[in-house]
């Protein structure tokens, strides 16, 4: 089940204000073109940035995604209808035949159990052709981005006035960290009306070493891994 953020109507819509201006897509265009991949799936692709980017340099995109009001928005900005989007998990676009999928974000890292990461590897695999790509990015638990993201280890507070919601406060709070589980909530409050919603998420921090048993248990053979500037990791995989 998607996290409120994305699921959530009213949050859906303010997502693209508080993610900061999106430096890492520039990296999947480049990758796109460096593997020279025309079809390309976008797993989780929340609001669509970079499905609308990837299909704006002429690119046949599938974007999939199980929070309708996150799918909501994405369509809302694909004015001429240019990517072609699903509304539920990787498993519906098994026949895509994709040269390319990728993970975005934090997708890779909500998977919890180790089954649920199986099956969205076993699904990516089934949506590539043969010989086709899987990239995604995942944090190095080593540098513990938590750290950055709110109380008690930073001040994580922003205001900003998002046109046609207002003005709102948002902050974020570190609930837990248990080994590779990371938990932590944002909060928003709206000045419109006072209305306080507060959205939970777990993220699990898996070492380079698991994501490439990973992958090779799932049929990929891990082709490079990159280093990423903010604290991560990016996975270029071949499916075998």
């Amino acid at each position: 089940m998607p996290d409120a953020i994305f699921a959530d109507a009213r949050l859906a819509r303010l997502y693209d204000s508080f993610d900061g201006p999106r430096d890492d897509l520039a990296a999947y265009l480049s990758i796109a073109a460096e593997l020279d991949a025309d079809r390309v799936l976008d797993v989780g692709c929340g609001t669509g940035c970079l499905a609308i980017l990837l299909a704006g340099t002429g690119r046949t995109v599938v974007g999939v995604d199980p929070a309708a009001a996150s799918l909501d928005v994405a369509r809302s900005k694909d004015d001429k209808a240019v990517v072609t989007w699903v509304h539920g998990d990787a498993a519906a676009v098994s026949a895509a035949r994709a040269d390319l999928a990728v993970m975005t974000g934090n997708v890779a890292q909500v998977f919890l159990t180790d089954a649920d990461w199986a099956a969205v590897l076993a699904a990516a695999r089934a949506a590539l052709r043969p010989g086709g790509r899987l990239v995604f990015e995942t944090r190095d638990p080593a540098r513990q981005a938590w750290r950055e993201w709110g109380r008690p280890y930073a001040d994580a507070a922003f205001k900003a006035v998002v046109p046609g919601i207002g003005g709102l406060e948002t902050w974020s709070d570190v609930t837990d960290v248990s080994g590779e589980f990371v938990t932590f909530s944002v909060t928003y409050v709206f000045e419109s009306d006072g209305e306080v919603l507060t959205a939970d998420s777990t993220l699990r921090f898996r070492s380079k070493e698991a994501v490439m048993d990973s992958l090779t248990a799932a049929g990929f053979t891990v082709a490079e891994i990159r280093d990423a500037p903010d604290l991560e990791f990016v996975f270029i995989a071949t499916r075998n």
